[in-house]
């Protein structure tokens, strides 16, 4: 069985939408897209058919996911999280210790994360997450990510 990971209600609010558009939305105007390309004949020979099928699975799938996703999760409230150490919805300024630079992250649920921001908003359940959650500001932490070991210390959490 999977662990439930902690999301915003703003988090959830947004994949319920995106599930809403992709079944309410978008999902109709594959089916007509197919019945119109069936309507030209021949399906064997019909690429417009073909990329419509396509799509519809693909949509499908994507539907699958979110809903999984969804599934997986719990709204947690970010007030009740404790202080002054690394939870879900911490903002956390590090420095790495291998180059100097200080990093900000933010850490949210699936759906939230957004890498190209100032902040990088990172999932909870993230190797670079998990190796920095409880910990304490001045706290100096190793984390195991696919690329190597990254060094930090814990120079700042907003809660």
């Amino acid at each position: 069985m999977m662990d439930r990971h902690p999301i915003s209600q703003e988090g959830y609010d947004k994949l319920r939408e995106e599930i809403r558009f992709l079944e309410n939305e978008k999902m109709p105007e594959i089916v007509q897209g197919i019945a119109d390309a069936r309507a030209e004949g021949d399906l064997k020979e019909n690429t417009e058919y073909h990329a419509q099928r396509e799509a519809q699975g693909m949509t499908n799938a994507k539907i699958s996911q979110l809903k999984t996703k969804l599934a997986n999760c719990y709204i947690a409230d970010k007030s009740t999280m404790p202080k002054g150490v690394i939870t879900f919805g911490s903002v956390v300024t590090v420095n790495n210790l291998d180059d100097g630079l200080e990093e900000k992250y933010e850490f949210v649920g699936p759906g939230e994360e957004d890498y190209l921001t100032e902040v990088m908003k990172i999932l909870t359940s993230s190797p670079l997450a998990l190796g920095l959650l409880n910990k304490k500001v001045g706290d100096k932490v190793e984390v195991e990510v696919p690329s190597g070991t990254l060094r930090f210390e814990i120079v700042q959490i907003d809660d």
